[in-house]
């Protein structure tokens, strides 16, 4: 008989039992709770996710086909919509934000994600600082109004480019200003800090300069300058100029009194010139520039997480319920992303996304399954009757 269990479970074991007992017992998310457990609620909202359900029936039915599997998981029956509708509007959504960083650092600590490739030989921890905006319908989300007639949230996060994976998030108004979100990010001293333009602001930048921490960013129009010395170019190089400014504004003076670069480089790809502004004096002008290239990866991080994760359609209208799917889906994406780095095949990431939701409940050895994922799964084998008569 086929001794594994089937995928879905297999991913299961990265979230310990006792682990995820111990979060639910500090965040009290099973106060008053009448039978329906939370682990339920976890592997149904995680079940969206990755069955790719945008409604509470279907996330439901979905269970409920496998119903003779769902031991396996954990649950001794599939949740009954009210209930789960339920337990997204009343139990705390601070349940999964814990396990998603309580996860998260299990598997850093266990290099369990692939390191990045970087173009660099600096020590320096880079990251990448920016938000999107999750669009919402005002009528059925009014709380959470952004325009006349549009609602919507924003999520800060700030990408730690050693695996490609958050160091913080933040979940605020569509309203909220960018600048003001960034006050409350923890940097390390020593990183390198790539934002755009949304995060010129010159409290934010001295706090920085002032505690050891880098950042490289794009030059608005608006902003006045007086050049102090202008830097060697290098030759045979898309480094235009390289000079030592300062900020010669009434407030640049006040706010900011310290020096800065304004790097001018020609983009080939887009035929313009890029102005760069950064606290970093000691790196070279081409490897800023660069720096600043890795900005799309937070892009990237985006794109990833609303195209192939329930982000757009939500299976709740309150805003904890809200939050719980967002963090539920920061959770698939954590276990997606050490899944592809497992992966041997030159699969893109979407491919394995796709063939995973066909094979949640396949019983095949997940580290076999993703060496060769279009394989047939192993026939059960029947134990032969004796007749001893």
């Amino acid at each position: 008989m086929v001794l594994t269990a089937s995928l879905f479970n297999q991913l299961l074991k990265h979230f310990p039992r006792t682990e995820f007992a111990a979060l639910v017992k500090q965040t009290k998310a099973e106060r008053h709770a009448r039978g329906f457990a939370c682990w339920t609620q976890f592997v149904a909202m995680l079940f969206c996710h990755l069955a790719d359900a945008d409604s509470l029936r279907l996330i439901c039915n979905g269970l409920m086909c496998c119903l003779g599997k769902l031991v396996h998981l954990g649950i001794s029956k599939a949740p009954n919509k009210s209930s789960l509708g339920y337990a997204n509007l009343h139990r705390p959504s601070a349940l999964f934000q814990q396990l998603f960083w309580k996860t998260l650092e299990r598997f850093r600590s266990q290099s369990m994600l692939a390191p990045s490739a970087k173009p660099f030989r600096f020590k320096n921890k880079l990251l990448s600082l920016d938000s999107t905006t999750i669009s919402l319908c005002l009528s059925l989300f009014p709380w959470a109004q952004f325009k006349k007639n549009k609602g919507g949230v924003k999520a800060h996060v700030l990408l730690d480019h050693d695996d490609y994976m958050p160091r913080f998030v933040q979940f605020t108004g569509a309203f909220h200003s960018d600048v003001q979100a960034a006050h409350a990010v923890p940097v390390q001293r020593g990183s390198i800090v790539v934002m755009d333009r949304a995060y010129i602001d010159y409290e934010l930048w001295a706090k920085w300069n002032t505690q050891g921490i880098f950042f490289v960013t794009r030059l608005r129009r608006d902003l006045q300058i007086d050049i102090v010395d202008e830097r060697t170019v290098p030759r045979k190089s898309n480094v235009v100029q390289d000079d030592l400014i300062h900020l010669s504004s009434r407030w640049g003076l006040r706010d900011y009194p310290f020096p800065l670069r304004r790097i001018i480089v020609w983009n080939e790809e887009t035929d313009e010139l890029i102005v760069l502004l950064t606290n970093h004096l000691g790196f070279a002008a081409s490897t800023i520039a660069t720096i600043y290239r890795q900005r799309w990866q937070i892009e990237v991080f985006f794109k990833t997480l609303k195209q192939n994760l329930k982000i757009k359609t939500f299976v709740g209208t309150s805003e904890n319920a809200l939050l719980i799917q967002i963090w539920t889906a920061l959770i698939a994406l954590l276990l997606l992303r050490w899944l592809h780095s497992l992966c041997q095949r030159n699969w893109s990431f979407s491919n394995l996304v796709s063939l995973l939701r066909l094979n949640l409940f396949t019983y095949r050895d997940l580290e076999a399954w993703l060496k060769d994922p279009l394989a047939a799964p192993p026939l059960q084998r029947q134990q032969l009757a004796l007749n001893l008569s």
